[in-house]
């Protein structure tokens, strides 16, 4: 592993254990050339996925993105960092076992979507609204009355 900190090829591994969400290992490691210390994660991958555009393009898969998407939409909204991970490692798994090599882009947005639905309604309607590509206030509007509808299902008690 190169060292971030002066491109040192030879660091040293000086522990490792199994990362919170139990899906990686965490490598605290040393460069003996600058003494940097720094901390990698290694993650298990299923197969190579690629991407497949709206437009018929293919790209690998990349799992930063996937992050990315889910921050922006969380911006400045009170949601714990092991949640979104979680949500992330979810979304990766089930797309490297689902036995295809190539994914739609649809179907991630789909994934991320449902993922959203469940740690943020506001993060869910902001992403809705670029996926979904909203161009009036009432494709807001309908978003919004969904979750209202589905808020009122959930909060309805039995007698």
């Amino acid at each position: 592993m190169r060292c971030p900190y002066c491109g040192s090829e030879d660091t040293q591994v000086k522990d490792s254990r199994p990362a919170e969400d139990a899906t990686s290992i965490r490598r605290r490691r040393i460069c003996p050339d600058c003494g940097g210390r720094f901390t990698t994660f290694e993650r298990v991958q299923l197969r190579e996925l690629l991407v497949v555009k709206k437009t018929g393009r293919k790209a690998p898969f990349d799992r930063n993105k996937l992050v990315r998407s889910f921050q922006i939409a969380l911006r400045k909204r009170p949601v714990d960092p092991d949640r979104i991970e979680r949500a992330v490692s979810g979304i990766v798994r089930r797309l490297e076992s689902s036995g295809e090599s190539e994914i739609s882009s649809e179907e991630i947005g789909l994934q991320v979507l449902e993922a959203l639905k469940s740690l943020d309604d506001v993060a869910f309607v902001r992403y809705a609204s670029v996926y979904r590509d909203f161009s009036h206030a009432e494709d807001f509007e309908k978003v919004i009355a969904e979750i209202n509808a589905k808020i009122g299902r959930d909060s309805v008690v039995d007698p």
